[in-house]
């Protein structure tokens, strides 16, 4: 896949998870501010602490969203694979938009699951694009260019000596 098509379906991913977080953000303050004006309690727990738990829940899941979109952002401008811990990153990150997608079907509709699985796609494409360096010719792409096809050095397709008995 060309260097192009990497860097926009990087950029692109990076963007929606800027967007999802202040969406995060944003509805975890409407949710602690409504806790907070209410005048009951669930199962003995007071509306004030329920409203910081809200409050907590929007900033860690905004910082999360955040941070693996600045290495998709970093990933996008380098053109370059990122690191382990950005891929792990990504890789939870993913994982999550499929748990909560599967999830939010039932409560809240197909529309959030379709745009859970829209970001889902855009950050599996991205780790899937910018795959293994090893892998890649001198133009970026996968295979192109990289060894010879006669059995040469670095082609682990070429004859095979016998085992010894």
């Amino acid at each position: 896949m060309g260097a192009v098509v990497r860097r926009t379906v990087a950029f692109v991913a990076a963007l929606v998870l800027f967007a999802e977080a202040a969406g995060v953000v944003l509805v975890n303050v409407v949710l602690a501010a409504v806790v907070r004006n209410q005048d009951m309690s669930l199962a003995g727990l007071e509306p004030a602490a329920m409203a910081d738990g809200a409050w907590a829940a929007g900033g860690v899941l905004g910082l999360c969203l955040v941070l693996c979109g600045l290495v998709l952002l970093l990933t996008g401008a380098r053109d370059r694979i990122p690191g382990r811990i950005g891929r792990i990153a990504l890789i939870v990150c993913a994982v999550g938009h499929g748990v909560f997608g599967a999830l939010a079907v039932g409560p809240v509709g197909w529309a959030a699951f379709a745009c859970l699985m829209v970001t889902f796609g855009l950050i599996v494409l991205t780790l899937v694009v910018y795959g293994p360096e090893k892998d890649r010719g001198p133009e970026g792409d996968r295979h192109a260019g990289g060894g010879s096809t006669d059995g040469g050095p670095g082609d682990e397709s070429g004859p095979v000596a016998p085992a010894a008995v």
